[in-house]
């Protein structure tokens, strides 16, 4: 098996997924509704789905994330913080890829090309917060590209072609983004942003390893 694409049933995994098929690469498709299962909060079923995917993997995308559902939304002030909302914006945009990382990367080719790439967000960049709010969602993205960064160095001492990287999508017409879309914001469709971050993927460098790049391939600073 040479890609795999978690949270390939989601609108972004699903267009990755179909766009590398389309180009003859055979893909494992992984997310809580396929055969076999992966839930990021069960750890098991991540460490028996890298087992299926075997070794000597080229790239493994992790398309997952959690914005907000019908419990928690972001919020948009101190006083709407709530810890339960928190825990799990945690658990799934940073616990969640962190246990990937420790079940994937072994995984990937040790000679050669090999990438492992994690949806992250521009909105995780403390560099970048001008704006305030969304503080789980931001918080657990900004861990999420400390986890990438810190995984990447340890990757590379044993992998020395791989490149792990955290990608940001820009926006896209899917349920996650839609309700926080707004007039003049360029809003993709899936296949777009598919298109856009497979360009990225396929133009990396190993020196980009550890590093946050949007979906034009520019580097957003941590």
């Amino acid at each position: 098996m040479s890609a795999v694409v978690i949270g390939a049933t989601g609108g972004i995994g699903s267009a990755l997924a179909d766009l590398l098929e389309e180009r003859g690469t055979p893909v494992l498709r992984l997310g809580r509704g396929t055969t076999p299962r992966l839930d990021l909060l069960d750890e098991a079923s991540i460490a028996a789905c890298a087992a299926a995917a075997g070794d000597g993997l080229r790239l493994v995308i992790d398309a997952t994330g959690f914005l907000h559902d019908a419990r928690f939304g972001p919020e948009k002030s101190l006083r709407a913080i709530d810890p339960a909302a928190m825990a799990h914006s945690f658990a799934v945009n940073a616990t969640g890829p962190a246990l990937l990382m420790k079940h994937f990367l072994p995984r990937l080719g040790r000679e050669g090309r090999a990438v492992f790439a994690t949806l992250s967000a521009r909105v995780g960049s403390i560099a970048d917060n001008h704006l305030g709010g969304w503080y789980s969602y931001r918080a657990s993205k900004a861990a999420l590209n400390q986890l990438l960064r810190t995984a990447a160095i340890e990757l590379s001492r044993t992998h020395k072609e791989a490149v792990c990287v955290a990608l940001h999508p820009g926006t896209v017409d899917t349920g996650l983004s839609a309700p926080f879309a707004r007039a003049g914001l360029e809003v993709q469709s899936p296949r777009q942003a598919a298109e856009r971050l497979l360009a990225v993927i396929d133009g990396l460098a190993t020196r980009q390893t550890g590093t946050l790049l949007d979906h034009r391939g520019e580097t957003i600073p941590f």
